[in-house]
């Protein structure tokens, strides 16, 4: 293996590494903040349209 096919594995590597984390990130952070956001609004304007019912 000469130098110009490791450099190549370790660019490879790199990128491979990086999208990986990449999404354990989005799957660990960026999900649950975005459901736990809809279902806050969707809970909230369910309970607008509740009391809007009342009244």
């Amino acid at each position: 293996m000469d130098l110009s096919q490791f450099s190549g594995f370790l660019v490879f590597l790199t990128i491979f590494t990086m999208g990986f984390w990449l999404m354990i990130f989005l799957v660990s952070f960026i999900i649950p903040y975005w459901l736990i956001g809809y279902f806050r609004e969707a809970w909230k304007y369910r309970k607008e349209g509740k009391v809007e019912a009342k009244e």
